[in-house]
């Protein structure tokens, strides 16, 4: 992987917009090395912080479970070699079915998080399939979700979204419903411009995102699941597995 600056990763966007002007301004000391970590993906000092694959303990890997009801997730074992993975299904007539949270951990800002799963939706519009969620409601945040991944007309959609709810489309690329795909997801969290997060799917460079906003004013978790109004009346499912916490991306590779 090409390194133009340790800031992060390359300065690499599908999103077709204008390239940024570079920042002159040096990082403050955790900054950097939440940076640093985002680059430096050793295999020789991979070490995985959080497993929550469904084989380790189901369910109990999150801090709680959110589905509305009928919605419900469930843990098949489809013999393939994978073991048990989990089935979020958001039924037709609610909202939402999600992961939230890791179980026993209270994360904080000024360091990376690399998160690695793999990812299959039933059909190519499962809306929200993952979020960097952030704490608190109303007044309590300012982003709500500063990293939201959607599966909508058969793409995954990244975004951005800056305090305000301002949502900046980072990066896209092509998703076939029924198929694995490889997720690799990088943040450093920080409570100033100086984060930033990048996004490999399939071994693919995807979105590299810098001075971005990326911890909010009570802190942020993620959650994965399927979420959304617009397929309020619609079944959805995403099955997820192997689910990983690490510093590197070598960790959860």
């Amino acid at each position: 992987m090409h390194h133009s600056n340790v800031r992060g990763i390359s300065r690499f966007s599908r999103s077709g917009g204008r390239p940024q002007r570079r920042r002159g301004r040096l990082l403050a000391p955790a900054a950097l090395a939440a940076a640093l970590a985002l680059v430096q993906a050793t295999p020789a000092h991979a070490a995985v912080e959080w497993d929550g694959d469904a084989d380790n303990g189901g369910t109990a890997v999150f801090a709680s479970v959110l589905c509305d009801s009928p919605s419900y997730v469930y843990q098949p074992n489809w013999n393939d070699g994978r073991g048990k993975i989990f089935g979020f299904t958001k039924a037709a007539g609610s909202e939402r079915c999600e992961g939230h949270g890791i179980a026993g951990r209270t994360l904080t800002s000024g360091r990376a998080y690399w998160f690695g799963w793999e990812s299959m939706t039933k059909t190519g519009n499962a809306q929200t399939i993952f979020q960097w969620k952030s704490w608190g409601t109303g007044d309590e945040h300012d982003q709500n979700y500063p990293v939201i991944m959607k599966v909508e007309d058969s793409r995954l959609k990244i975004w951005y979204v800056a305090p305000g709810e301002q949502w900046i489309s980072v990066g896209s690329v092509a998703w076939t419903p029924a198929t694995w795909n490889k997720i690799e997801l990088g943040i450093n969290a920080q409570t100033s411009t100086s984060g930033s997060f990048a996004l490999y799917v399939n071994g693919q460079l995807v979105v590299d995102r810098q001075n971005a906003r990326t911890w909010d004013l009570l802190g942020n978790v993620p959650r994965w699941g399927s979420y959304g109004s617009t397929i309020f009346d619609v079944e959805s499912v995403h099955w997820v597995d192997g689910l990983k916490m690490g510093t590197t991306r070598a960790d959860v590779d």
